[in-house]
């Protein structure tokens, strides 16, 4: 099946029940596909995917939104630099709402701390610039999408000799998290969507060791709606008729090797470090601390400031549903005392965040949780 390469043709009505019939004459057994990114969760949600899908196959999200996944010691981490005297907080949007252990970013502001919203990370370096007896910190949340700019934001400033800029990086890469899943075995996945925005810098080889360990069907996702069903119809003939494969569903984005400049960069700034996902733990090898080069730009050793092991908020069932182990509704905080302008967890308040697709698309009622 030819697809032309602009947006439309992706979200053409006859061609998506095409692909959701030929799903439903190749599926026979019931089966469990995790999409790992938080961009597919809410792109699923908005074009009614799972109406097109037989009562075979259950979706389920998984920690593909980096600010869930973002541990609450990070986050309160984030908290006390903001109260830091002569500090600017430069965040992206998402960030700022996320409940820490007694406060949050928004809340800081509301009180006078320099918390400022911005679009790129290159805005941090103007603010830097223009506020030179100022330290500017810029948050750094996100996973391998986001890093090669934030990599190239430290370069420049190492350039342009901005002595005040310096970066508190809590960002997480995503082949570890899906062999932490596979690992915990604490939800049944037949199959992975693998995230098209961050396969398109890591390329699929990322996933050949994981693959190769688990041999669980792996496909490579675009996010309209024909990318996601094309994806699921390659991973159900797969299950269904093998054998399993590391497959790309998304070839006008996605190579086998990804973006080198973009692999070289982050390499030149970052390495690798165990760190903690929350509802997952700690992670090997999973998160992105700078190198010894650029230690003079981490925020935290500036400042003196690094993550504690703050527990998760009380009764908030982030932790199971990144995992794919429990739907937003089974939350006994969902709706009730978790809400998208009273969030108790990250998951109502990032806009891939799962429990905020779920409040946003659906009624309860309407759920098929299986």
């Amino acid at each position: 099946m030819i697809i032309e390469n602009h947006t439309e043709a992706y979200r053409d009505p006859e061609l998506n029940q095409q692909l959701s019939d030929e799903i439903t004459r190749i599926s026979r057994q019931p089966i469990r596909l995790m999409e790992v990114c938080g961009t597919h969760t809410v792109s699923i949600f908005r074009h009614g995917i799972r109406d097109l899908l037989p009562d075979t196959i259950t979706l389920v999200s998984g920690p593909g939104c980096p600010v869930c996944v973002t541990a609450q010691g990070e986050i309160d981490a984030f908290i006390e630099i903001a109260r830091k005297e002569n500090v600017i907080v430069t965040t992206f949007g998402d960030l700022i709402r996320v409940p820490g252990s007694v406060s949050s970013l928004e809340k800081e502001r509301a009180e006078g701390r320099d918390i400022r919203v911005i679009y790129s990370v290159m805005d941090a370096l103007s603010i830097a610039r223009e506020n030179p007896i100022k330290e500017v910190v810029f948050l750094g949340v996100g996973f391998e999408t986001t890093v090669p700019t934030i990599a190239a934001s430290v370069l420049t400033a190492r350039k342009m000799k901005i002595p005040n800029f310096c970066l508190f990086s809590a960002h997480k890469t995503v082949p570890p998290a899906l062999t932490a899943l596979m690992e915990a075995g604490g939800t049944k996945i037949d199959g992975f969507i693998l995230p098209g925005h961050v396969t398109v810098v890591i390329g699929l080889d990322a996933y050949r060791l994981f693959f190769e360990k688990y041999r669980v069907p792996c496909v490579a996702g675009g996010f309209e709606p024909a990318d996601i069903l094309q994806a699921i119809r390659m991973l159900v003939d797969q299950i269904e008729s093998g054998p399993s494969a590391l497959e790309n569903a998304y070839p006008r984005a996605v190579t086998m090797r990804g973006n080198p400049k973009a692999q070289a960069i982050i390499t030149q700034v970052f390495k690798p470090v165990d760190t903690v996902w929350r509802g997952i733990g700690s992670i090997p090898a999973s998160g992105l601390k700078l190198r010894e080069a650029f230690e003079d730009m981490d925020a935290g050793k500036r400042m003196k400031i690094k993550p504690s092991e703050t527990e998760d908020p009380k009764g908030c069932a982030c932790g199971e549903i990144l995992t794919g182990t429990k739907i937003p509704p089974a939350c006994r905080l969902y709706k009730n005392k978790c809400t998208p302008m009273h969030p108790v967890g990250p998951c109502m308040v990032s806009t891939e965040g799962t429990c905020a697709a779920y409040y946003r698309y659906h009624e309860d009622s309407l759920l098929r949780s299986r």
